[in-house]
């Protein structure tokens, strides 16, 4: 049986068996969003930064992109949520494809045996709900850290400190319950839908919404990475997203410790390394 057949799902309508092809090749669809995010990253650059003419610059400008907007009016604020919006998506969704697709498996055994189901859009638009949220959210905080001098216009961390604390928190978390928590629900969505099934659009919403708060749970420290090593740094992006999409995939917690420690050992890094630069006599 060839994997085009194992993932065929002939009693959902086409449009939501195509979104389940999709999402039964993970691995696929995060190249996909990683080249999407590619993509993000040099539009931006485009915009922002189109003067740019040699090679080296401009690499060095797609890991730490000038703002180029002239300050926080409602066209910039705009701009930055929909870029935090984009980002988010193509960062979440590879991670989600497993979940997705499983409700997607069970929707289509439910219509062979002429049961209501509901489509998978409408799983996803939830899931989907929660990281907008997520994405309105940073922005916010963004327009604050950036008030408060903790990120420059270049949306890059100012501070070695804050760059430390947010690499510490972020590899704490990835030792806290409520992370193991969150992720055990990640890696084995079908019990949560098996006993939880809706054939309601309004109950289906629901139950994406509920796993988009656990995978919410999950991510949000690492999320918030972005913060410190610059929230257009497309390298970044595509390296936490990938991260986030195999931890979610694999069975031990091992990747999940793993990242935790080097994170910790970072943000050590990150803050001795900004007090030695305060020390008396450190300029000579």
């Amino acid at each position: 049986m060839t994997e085009a057949t194992r993932h065929r799902l002939d009693h959902l309508t086409p449009a939501a068996s195509r979104l389940g092809a999709v999402f039964a090749r993970p691995k696929r669809l995060a190249v996909i969003c990683v080249v999407a995010l590619t993509g993000l990253g040099w539009l931006y650059l485009a915009l922002a930064v189109g003067g740019m003419a040699d090679a080296a610059g401009m690499l060095s400008a797609l890991c730490s992109p000038t703002f180029g907007m002239g300050g926080w009016d409602m066209s910039g604020f705009l701009l930055v949520a929909l870029m935090w919006g984009a980002m988010t998506l193509a960062m979440m969704l590879p991670s989600a494809a497993p979940m997705i697709f499983t409700y997607a498996e069970i929707a289509d055994t439910a219509a062979q045996k002429h049961e209501k189901v509901v489509s998978p859009f409408v799983l996803t638009a939830g899931y989907a709900a929660v990281w907008f949220g997520f994405a309105a959210t940073a922005t916010i905080a963004q327009f604050a850290l950036t008030r408060a001098a903790l990120i420059n216009p270049s949306m890059a961390s100012a501070s070695g400190l804050f760059s430390g604390a947010v690499f510490i928190v972020a590899g704490l978390y990835q030792f806290s319950a409520l992370k193991h928590a969150c992720l055990r629900q990640c890696r084995s969505p079908f019990p949560f839908f098996f006993t939880n099934w809706q054939t309601t659009p309004r109950g289906v919403f629901r139950l994406g919404i509920k796993q988009g708060l656990f995978c919410l749970g999950c991510c949000w420290a690492m999320m918030l990475v972005m913060f410190a090593v610059g929230i257009m740094n497309v390298i970044w992006m595509a390296a936490l997203g990938v991260l986030m999409t195999v931890e979610k995939m694999t069975v031990t917690n091992r990747l999940t410790y793993a990242i935790g420690v080097a994170a910790i050992a970072a943000g050590l890094f990150f803050i001795v390394t900004a007090v030695m630069a305060h020390l008396p006599g450190a300029a000579i």
